[in-house]
């Protein structure tokens, strides 16, 4: 019905139905991810980077725990600030949130120690969880029938556009002015933000509620209970846990892995000879591509091709074009992690990406597929849900997995000690980089070298039959799901 009432409009009347309150939130949308995605895209190679360089040093498990539980409380708390924000109103709510992202990105670049940074991530995440359910209820406001479904479409690009951006000017940043500049940048792109809420937000009407805070949360709770209850939907949650913590392993792992095991010098080269200025941008200036600018490639890819894939999966049944965008992402993500080769690892994200978005725009239709007439939006409340899971799983992926079986310094500390050979123990005064070096001249090899001996002997990428096996999981339970659920009510309702 949207699609039909847009078409009758025009693309350019549509367009001119959108008031100021759209395009402020959309860019606010926009600066917001700029500087999440801006740090998110980086954090991994950051709290896990050798201290010589910038970096804290942590193990994998401590960052897993840092992004995967902070990130999962982070997508149940807008349940909560969504109630707090419909009782003291839009404005003041973007004023709070703002001031604590900037307050809260400047001094994660601050501390150093593990509880420290734990703690002030956590207080970021405060903030974002303030500002999601504000932007969209803001978009929700400014669209109707006649223009929501364009709105929610530019707000979507916004979204890719600023998680596009602020990467990229991360890689150059940290290039060229080290870790502490990333902060900065986050914090200033903020500062924008609320001065544009300040100076140009006017506050929206909005429906007065005489419950309190705690009546409110406590009414919310009381919906999701309702709808989870229904099997249909709760299996389904259960099934898209295993897209998000597949889709996790983007930011989590896979910056790791590429900084651990692909020579991006080399990558570098190669692109350099089809465009100096490409391979220029990718390095941030430097002479080897940083890994957040491949895992980029994703967002990059979604803005070019989003409309194209779209366009696509209108032809397909929503569930047939989820479980082919599950198969598609699989394919990407197992081919990022099973080879060394840079090449592969900018193909397999490509192909990741047209999953995502063959899978994630579609996941909404599908939850209103299941929902019972007058109960959309109740039912649509529980879409944070297994993002929250996945979050949480993707700690242990990311995190204990990773550790154990693919990080670089655990396997080669494990074959020093086989052969015998004595190291000191990585500290602050010993460095990670510290540690490859004098174990490279002990070993008699290049890093080059020990690197290969390490992924011969050891297969590190062996992480993918774990993340490609979630993958295959979640899209047989899907095939299931669809012959014992969808397709029955499709053949009732026909």
């Amino acid at each position: 019905m949207n699609n039909e009432n847009e078409e009758k409009l025009g693309f350019t009347k549509v367009m001119g139905s959108f008031k100021m309150p759209f395009w402020i939130a959309s860019s606010m949308e926009l600066f917001e991810r700029w500087a999440w995605y801006g740090l998110f895209a980086v954090l991994a190679l950051y709290l896990t980077g050798s201290t010589d360089e910038g970096g804290l040093g942590f193990t994998h498990v401590e960052k897993g725990q840092i992004m995967g539980y902070v990130t999962a409380i982070l997508y149940l708390l807008p349940l909560f600030t969504g109630v707090l924000s419909d009782k003291i109103g839009y404005k003041l709510s973007l004023i709070i949130a703002y001031v604590i992202l900037i307050s809260g990105y400047y001094f994660m670049g601050e501390v150093t120690s593990y509880s420290a940074v734990f703690l002030v991530f956590l207080y970021v995440a405060v903030g974002a969880a303030m500002f999601k359910p504000v932007a969209s209820a803001i978009i929700t406001k400014s669209t109707d029938k006649s223009n929501s479904t364009l709105g929610f479409g530019i707000f979507y690009m916004m979204v890719n556009i600023g998680g596009f951006i602020g990467p990229a000017f991360s890689s150059t940043l940290r290039t060229q002015y080290g870790w502490k500049i990333v902060f900065i940048q986050a914090a200033t792109v903020i500062f924008i933000n609320l001065m544009i809420v300040i100076l140009f937000f006017e506050e929206p009407d909005r429906v007065k509620n005489n419950d309190s805070i705690g009546e409110a949360i406590l009414n919310a709770l009381k919906n999701i209970w309702e709808a989870i209850k229904d099997s249909r939907l709760s299996v389904l949650l259960v099934i898209m846990v295993g897209f998000w913590t597949m889709f996790n392993q983007l930011f989590y792992t896979l910056p790791t892995f590429i900084e651990d095991w692909i020579d991006t010098a080399v990558l570098h080269d190669s692109i350099a000879q089809l465009s100096p200025a490409l391979a220029s941008f990718m390095s941030g200036g430097g002479d080897s591509v940083n890994p957040e600018m491949l895992i980029n490639i994703d967002a990059g890819a979604i803005v070019l091709l989003q409309l194209l894939v779209s366009y696509f999966v209108l032809k397909m049944r929503h569930v047939s074009a989820m479980i082919s965008g599950f198969i598609v992402a699989a394919i990407g993500i197992g081919l990022t992690f099973y080879t060394g080769n840079g090449l592969f690892t900018i193909l397999g994200i490509v192909i990741f990406a047209i999953g995502e978005m063959m899978t994630n725009p579609t996941f909404s239709s599908f939850i209103a597929l299941i929902s019972p007439k007058g109960k959309e939006a109740l039912y649509m409340g529980t879409y944070f849900v297994p993002v929250f899971v996945g979050n949480f799983l993707t700690t242990y992926i990311s995190g204990n997995l990773y550790q154990a079986w693919s990080d670089k310094l655990s396997l080669l500390q494990t074959e020093m000690a086989t052969r015998g050979l004595q190291m000191p123990a990585v500290t602050e005064n010993f460095s990670k980089n510290d540690y490859f070096a004098l174990a490279s001249e002990k070993l008699g090899m290049t890093h080059a070298q020990m690197t290969q001996m390490i992924w011969d002997t050891y297969n590190p990428n062996s992480i993918w039959y774990v993340i490609v096996g979630i993958g295959a999981v979640t899209i047989a339970a899907l095939f299931i799901y669809d012959n014992l659920v969808i397709k029955p009510k499709e053949k009732l309702e026909a």
